[in-house]
């Protein structure tokens, strides 16, 4: 089995329901796709990115195992999220739901030299550009309190496949203010 790391984040209602609402939704979803949640963090609040891109999302990881795939478990979450309402018109849009595939027993997919120019890649090209293939382990996960908050939380042991840090470690190279704006809530 493939142990999983997902992140969960939603900021707008949706047909089920408010974004947290459709969180939970997504969640029952995932054991139809093979998914199996082994733990899940806290639920948090956080600002959208970038800033003005729509009201603050609620947010959660997710650990989980699959005999699947990471390509077949990327498309499962493609199918959750356009259950849920999805639809990609615009990158880091407000959207009712949002599962991104973090890690995949630390595989780097589809090379080193790939996932580096995405992770390296300038903000004002991020915000224009979304790959066309699975990148492994998610490039931005070293600058996203709101994931590496939670993480934290149910993977304090996890280590970056390719920088080798815990979420500590991340977070403790984030500005205190992105940290102070990961809040806990309840769902």
């Amino acid at each position: 089995m493939a142990k999983l790391t997902i992140t969960l984040g939603s900021n707008q209602s949706g047909t089920a329901g408010t974004p947290s609402g459709t969180l939970i939704n997504a969640l029952r979803l995932f054991e139809s796709e093979s998914l199996h949640v082994i733990s899940q963090s806290s639920w948090y609040q956080s600002p959208a990115f970038p800033a003005g891109a729509g009201p603050d999302f609620v947010n959660a990881v997710v650990l989980a195992e699959t005999a699947h795939s990471a390509f077949d478990v990327l498309a499962a979450l493609h199918r959750i999220e356009a259950r849920l309402g999805r639809v990609r018109l615009q990158r880091w849009a407000a959207r009712t739901c949002d599962l991104d595939l973090l890690d995949v027993d630390g595989l780097v997919v589809p090379d080193m030299a790939t996932y580096k120019g995405w992770q390296e890649l300038p903000l004002d090209q991020q915000i224009q550009r979304a790959p066309d293939q699975l990148i492994l382990p998610h490039p931005r996960i070293q600058d996203r309190a709101f994931v590496l908050v939670p993480l934290r939380e149910i993977a304090p042991d996890w280590r970056h496949p390719v920088l080798n840090l815990t979420p500590a470690q991340m977070i403790a190279k984030l500005p205190q203010a992105d940290i102070d704006n990961v809040r806990m809530i309840s769902a």
